[in-house]
């Protein structure tokens, strides 16, 4: 049985190791793939989960995007960045899956990842009300919506969100206040940033 043929199909009772079938990846697989799938399979699927509302829906569609990852595993490394291209991957398949069913990521629409996100509105920006918040969010560069979702909304520490997509702890942090403004900016709130004082002010 290929590799290929593993992962799509039952797995045997020794690789159970309490997963289920979607997250199941057989042992025999190329050790830096596995070891791939080992340290981005939360991250994937936390992502899918936030937009799909069910945990069900996301290891359905991270299962087919692994199939996918390891299909062209060798191209993804050979291309230079491989963190890069799997999320590219993601990215997709998630937005094929919320377009062919006609709907709003569940972040969107979804009572308790709503409430997760107003929990932790206040490190995105002071504000009355959330409304607009989620649909802005959703409208963000692909960047700036993962380290923000990342790290926002799914709560994952800056150094693990820079090892996640694959950048630097600095090139985050810039699309993290990148995105904070652009939210700003589009929620209409105020700008509470410092400014400079003008000379003679304080004197």
């Amino acid at each position: 049985m290929s590799h290929h043929d593993a992962l799509e199909g039952e797995p045997p009772a020794e690789y159970g190791l309490g997963l289920s079938q979607s997250m199941f990846v057989p042992l025999d697989l190329p050790l830096d793939f596995e070891a791939f799938y080992l340290g981005h399979q939360t991250a994937f699927h936390a992502y899918a989960e936030v937009h799909f509302g069910t945990r069900a829906a996301a290891e359905e569609v991270i299962h087919e995007v692994f199939l996918e990852i390891h299909a062209g595993w060798t191209e993804l490394l050979s291309a230079g960045n491989l963190e890069q291209g799997a999320w590219a991957i993601v990215r997709r398949a998630v937005h094929d899956r919320l377009e062919l069913e006609g709907r709003a990521p569940a972040f969107v629409i979804n009572g308790p990842i709503a409430q997760a996100l107003a929990a932790t509105r206040d490190k995105l920006q002071k504000m009355e009300s959330t409304s607009g918040l989620y649909e802005a969010i959703a409208e963000l560069p692909n960047r700036q919506f993962e380290v923000i979702v990342l790290r926002y909304l799914l709560g994952y520490p800056t150094a693990k969100v820079a090892w996640f997509v694959g950048i630097d702890e600095r090139t985050v942090g810039h699309h993290l206040r990148r995105g904070k403004e652009r939210l700003r900016i589009k929620l209409g709130l105020p700008d509470d940033r410092k400014k400079p004082k003008k000379k003679g002010e304080g004197t």
